[in-house]
């Protein structure tokens, strides 16, 4: 009977869903080309959505030449606002990774979207420096949209595909960085060709990233799903999920140290690419006295890079997941992130406009890569806190733009040149913390599982007590990890175990 029952479960669930998915009914394929309802929709509605708020946030760089003539911008004023610019989205991040916990990504990031599209359309009618630093400010808190991104793939995609899906919906999301490059500067000829001064052409341009940002929000809202089987709060209602306490998944959140390794580590991935999606444009415009629109295709070929490097770093950590286990995840992470720190000092050091820009797309292709990778580990940190974990490595990609820039791009201090020389160095330095991880059911980049032979329930059942235990609240736990043993590897005995042969762990 039992294996009857098994049998028609299955069945049903293929019937429900368009692509395979396991017992928490996440997506067991990555079809990167389907639409079909909830998952892959979800996919492309988060993608479109974080990319839409990337070409918001980063505006303002590729037309700075024109800005800064018109607001009489000095060096200090312009790197005073790239570094609000990214910011507002580091406390931004860690309550939206809070939010998604509590409403669902689907509300969460919707609400964020509409309260910062204003700030995109008040771009068009700024003043002065204040107003300048202002407006830069308040839309880059959009940039947390991320979070939802990443907490919403890892709710609808397995542990085989969840690194490619985040790896996907990230990278295609951060393209936004590279296509404003070419968008923004495009607008702003077709605007002024058609009759308007260039000081008016710069501001009517402002209104297209705005209108599309509002039109993803509503696209989301009406179109989007938060969970495989429903929304938050139908779920919550109907009893299918459990309501959380705020004090518990945020405790269980801050406490685990793998949160906080992770969210340093992205600070000089992530963080490096903000910080290069603020200067490179006016960096190869002023260095090499290049045209406005010439600088910006060459600044937006490394922002473009996002379209296959970020998703292959999740293809590859899913590959070496599959392969060598979380062991592998951390060691692909930790290789392809020290290589980028090696070319983004190469980048700094040389003077020839054809080798940088051949120097900057292969720096390009490992920092982005990187940070697909680092979120082909964050889904297995916690599962009660998985937004919290989220938040917090994202909100730390943007404290790590904001201290880069603070350091070594702000006012005169360093030349820029100089500037990207010393971050690559940062990138090697704060990414050694990747060998301190270390789970006990799988083990770390230098030492195995723990001799204890501890299981993939213990760790994730430690998050629960046994008031809440009793109560069933753990039961999505279990279901994940049983999802998880995938990632003890090929190369480890991946037996089950039993989690009441031994007893829970403090870990």
């Amino acid at each position: 009977m039992e294996v009857e029952f098994q049998a028609y479960t299955n069945e049903s669930q293929q019937q429900k869903f368009a692509i395979p998915v396991d017992s928490e009914h996440k997506a067991t394929e990555f079809r990167l080309f389907s639409i079909s309802k909830p998952h892959m929709r979800a996919f492309h509605l988060s993608w479109v959505s974080f990319f839409s708020c990337f070409v918001s946030s980063f505006a303002v760089p590729p037309l700075i030449p024109i800005i800064r003539d018109n607001l009489n911008l000095t060096a200090t004023d312009i790197g005073n606002a790239g570094v609000a610019s990214v910011s507002g989205a580091v406390f931004a991040r860690i309550a939206m990774g809070t939010a998604c916990d509590l409403v669902g990504p689907r509300l969460a990031s919707t609400s964020l979207i509409l309260l910062t599209a204003p700030a995109v359309y008040f771009t068009s009618i700024i003043s002065s420096p204040t107003s300048f630093l202002l407006v830069r400010f308040f839309t880059g808190f959009s940039l947390a949209t991320f979070v939802s991104t990443q907490f919403w793939m890892s709710s609808m995609f397995s542990a085989p595909v969840v690194g490619s899906a985040n790896g996907f919906s990230g990278g295609w999301g951060n393209l936004g960085g590279g296509a404003t490059q070419l968008i923004m500067p495009l607008v702003f000829s077709l605007i002024r060709d058609i009759g308007a001064t260039k000081f008016t052409a710069w501001r009517i341009a402002f209104f297209v990233p705005a209108f599309f940002q509002m039109l993803t929000a509503f696209s989301i809202l009406i179109l989007g799903q938060d969970m495989p089987d429903g929304n938050f709060q139908g779920l919550k209602k109907t009893g299918e999920k459990s309501k959380d306490e705020f004090s518990r998944v945020l405790y269980n959140g801050i406490t685990n140290y793998r949160g906080w390794i992770l969210a340093l580590t992205y600070g000089y991935c992530f963080g490096v690419e903000l910080t290069i999606d603020n200067i490179i444009a006016e960096y190869f415009y002023d260095r090499f006295n290049l045209k406005l629109h010439i600088a910006g295709i060459i600044a937006a070929s490394f922002g473009l890079a996002n379209i296959f490097s970020r998703p292959a770093g999740g293809l590859i950590s899913d590959a070496m997941g599959k392969r060598f286990g979380m062991r592998g995840r951390l060691w692909a992470l930790w290789l392809c992130q020290t290589l980028g720190g090696v070319f983004c000092i190469i980048l700094g050091l040389v003077g020839s406009l054809s080798v940088s820009i051949v120097v900057m797309i292969i720096f390009s292709l490992f920092v982005q890569a990187s940070c697909g990778m680092t979120f082909g580990v964050v889904p297995f940190v916690s599962r009660r806190s998985l937004g919290v974990i989220s938040g917090m490595t994202g909100g730390g990609g943007n404290v790590g733009a904001v201290l880069t820039q603070v350091i070594f791009f702000k006012g005169s201090t360093f030349s820029k040149e100089r500037g990207i020389t010393l971050m690559g160095v940062m990138i090697i330095i704060c990414t050694l913390p990747l060998f301190s991880i270390y789970f006990p059911q799988w083990g770390g980049m230098v030492f195995g599982p723990s001799s204890e032979k501890v299981s993939e329930e213990d760790y994730y059942l430690a998050e629960w007590n046994s008031k809440e235990k009793d109560k069933g609240s753990h039961h999505s736990s279990l279901k994940f990890a049983e999802n998880c043993k995938s990632e003890r590897g090929r190369k480890v005995n991946t037996s089950t175990i039993s989690s009441d042969e031994v007893a829970p762990q403090n870990i």
